[in-house]
């Protein structure tokens, strides 16, 4: 009981110090030997260097390249101006009189192209505030709308989604990004229906009561955009190349190739299922860059600078998801955790679909990080729901599906960084814009986790 106690006391201590503040980079590996203290005889020396190290350095050997080409990508598609076409596009189409759906499909249409959530978020408030204040929608649900475009159905539902959520099973479930497409529309669209009825009956009932848009002081510009920006017909491109180009290379072009080098131990000693959502990907982002500084080269300052800075802002994010692994890799190696595991995968025996969401989820909360709940989940349990699936006859991209919507459930929680910088960006805080958020972020996702997890098992 005092090592079960230990690891919750650890995990509870990640999830507080991440909310106040403390970098996950330096919490991680705290708290890890913070469990450890209360399993006597652990080695903490070795439990660093030869379990933590090594499991951080395996999630950057596999994901290093995404968060780098998609975080340069993502300020490529800013500072060229073209996220702002794009977002000018659809709000002057749809109006104020559609003012959240406009910012709902604007920031839908960025992230499924492979637009940083974050660099959507800044790209798109100014917006979203003209719009909001011109049709009298409370700035409080500014917030809301953003995160239902941007943290739900486009992070992890829509097959072919170039999120790191939808990476993360590939290589676990043998699966690429476009898994299970008819389970993933399902939950993409309770999510976005969830969603938008519930910002809507919001912003009914304010106006019943005589809310508005309450502007604050900080917020009296109107809607910014660059002096020379491309055509919405350029913008676009990239961002369809990532996902017709992931499809094609996923489907086609590279199961075609001559692969049989794979099985050489100087390649891994691995298979082509194991690689190719991820080989997919990066082509199709590396191939979307390129193209996007080809096209809009004339719209850009320094060309140098937006790659360096895409580069280092790349750096946090994932040294942040590698640590909360190698922090998942110690916990899972101790001796409590077996009694853990065993409750967890009790939990339905029957239907691996359950467990796994259950799994997913609750560390997903705790860490307050979709994918670094995500990664602890299958590094430590990823191997038993394969060997469960299968038992039940079900098929990995079902797995694959289930895993990445379940993650985007309870992440969700006030603790979690992309809330906490949304937040920020829009000037509120978490007493007056946190419960819309959690609505269209958690629950419509959950929701949408029981019924794809119902429609998978029928």
């Amino acid at each position: 009981m005092l090592g079960i106690f230990g690891i919750f006391f650890a995990l509870c201590g990640l999830m507080y110090l991440a909310y106040r503040g403390l970098n996950v980079l330096l919490l991680a590996p705290l708290m890890a030997l913070l469990a450890c203290l209360f399993h006597p005889g652990t080695p903490l020396l070795a439990t660093y260097t030869q379990i933590f190290m090594p499991a951080l350095a395996n999630y950057l050997m596999q994901y290093f390249p995404i968060f780098v080409l998609g975080a340069i990508f993502g300020k490529v598609m800013n500072d060229s101006g073209a996220a702002y076409s794009i977002a000018d596009f659809i709000t002057r189409k749809l109006g104020p009189r559609h003012a959240i759906l406009a910012v709902v499909l604007t920031c839908s249409f960025l992230t499924y192209g492979g637009v940083s959530l974050f660099v959507v978020a800044f790209t798109i408030y100014p917006i979203a505030q003209t719009l909001f204040r011109q049709a009298q929608v409370p700035r409080r649900l500014i917030p809301a709308a953003i995160a239902l475009g941007s943290f739900t159905y486009t992070m992890t539902a829509l097959p072919g989604t170039p999120a790191i959520q939808n990476a993360i099973p590939m290589p676990v479930f043998g699966t690429t990004a476009f898994a299970a497409p008819l389970l993933g529309l399902l939950g993409s669209a309770v999510m976005f229906v969830f969603g938008m009825g519930w910002l809507l009956r919001q912003t009914r009932r304010a106006k019943a009561r005589g809310e508005g848009f309450s502007l604050a002081a900080e917020d009296s510009s109107d809607v910014f955009l660059p002096k020379s920006y491309p055509t919405v017909a350029l913008a676009v491109l990239p961002l369809l190349l990532v996902l017709v180009l992931n499809y094609l290379f996923s489907n086609y072009v590279i199961p075609a190739m001559d692969v049989s080098f794979l099985a050489d131990s100087k390649f891994g000693g691995t298979n082509l299922q194991k690689v190719l959502g991820l080989w997919s990907l990066v082509t199709a982002l590396a191939v979307a860059l390129v193209t996007s500084l080809m096209l809009f080269r004339k719209h850009f300052g320094k060309w140098a600078e937006t790659l360096n800075s895409g580069t280092f802002g790349s750096m946090l994010p994932i040294f942040n998801t590698a640590s909360e692994v190698g922090f998942g890799a110690v916990i899972a190696s101790l001796a409590s955790f077996e009694l853990i595991k065993v409750a967890l995968l009790q939990i339905f025996p029957q239907n691996p679909l359950i467990a796994l969401s259950v799994s997913v989820n609750a560390l997903a909360g705790i860490t307050g990080s979709a994918s670094g709940g995500l990664s602890i989940a299958l590094g430590a349990l990823g191997q038993t729901f394969v060997e469960r699936g299968a038992a039940a006859g079900v098929s990995m991209d079902a797995m694959h599906r289930v895993a990445a919507i379940a993650c985007s459930g309870l992440d969700a929680l006030p603790h979690n960084g992309a809330v906490i910088t949304l937040l920020t960006i829009c000037g509120l805080t978490h007493r007056k814009s946190y419960g819309d958020i959690f609505m269209v972020s958690a629950a419509g996702t959950l929701l949408a986790n029981v019924l794809v997890v119902i429609a998978a098992s029928v």
